[in-house]
């Protein structure tokens, strides 16, 4: 009997080890590193490039660095809330042909550091799905669990109130969410042009876009 004990804690502390790590490429943004409320520069600068690239009306690449897309999400309305789990201090991870998206969630006064890692791809027909390779908990894969629990979760929220499946947000959402690729067409700022993602290339610290317009 003891010795069983002895494996149960062991178990115990491995598990509860695996749940409380903190990855070390974890770097999310100081909260008095900018003012609350303040538009990111980067956001400013993206907005212009892309509104400006669409005037021309021919193919063109847009750059977005990781700094700029950390700065970008750590100005967010954080922190969001569901059902008790807090989750706050975001950050972003690009490396090759993947993007590891991560925060903290606060489980009544307990912290975890969760990652999402996603693979986005642009299939033949040019649709964009994107594809949570990973979800992990510390060092825990729960991937499976999570995916599961995503797909009831998305179906609970279609059914309970009215959504509009056309807009780009919730394109997005079903993609996480529910698997679901979509078109991957945005609006620009001129309302008479939109863009589309003809090719998205994650590389490290970098992400690369080829947007066509569309009129």
């Amino acid at each position: 009997m003891a010795c069983w004990l002895v494996v149960d804690l062991a178990v115990a502390a491995v598990i509860i080890g695996l749940l409380l790590y903190r990855p070390g490429r974890y770097k999310p943004l100081a909260n008095d590193s900018f003012k609350p409320g303040q538009v990111s520069p980067y956001l400013t600068h993206l907005s212009s490039e892309i509104y400006n690239g669409a005037q021309l009306r021919e193919p063109f690449e847009v750059v977005v660095i990781q700094e700029a897309i950390n700065d970008m999400i750590a100005r967010g309305d954080w922190p969001k809330e569901y059902e008790g789990v807090m989750l706050y201090a975001p950050a972003a991870v690009l490396d090759a042909g993947t993007i590891a998206l991560m925060g903290t969630a606060n489980v009544r006064g307990m912290e975890f550091v969760v990652t999402i890692e996603l693979r986005p791809k642009i299939d033949e027909q040019r649709l964009l799905n994107l594809e949570v390779a990973k979800l992990k908990i510390g060092a825990m894969n729960i991937t499976p669990l999570a995916k599961m629990i995503a797909k009831k979760m998305y179906a609970e929220q279609v059914a309970s109130v009215p959504v509009d499946k056309e807009a780009w947000q919730t394109r997005i959402a079903a993609s996480l969410l529910n698997e679901e690729a979509f078109e991957p067409v945005f609006p620009t700022g001129d309302k008479d042009i939109r863009v589309r993602v003809e090719k998205a290339s994650v590389q490290k610290e970098r992400l690369v876009l080829r947007l066509i317009p569309i009129l």
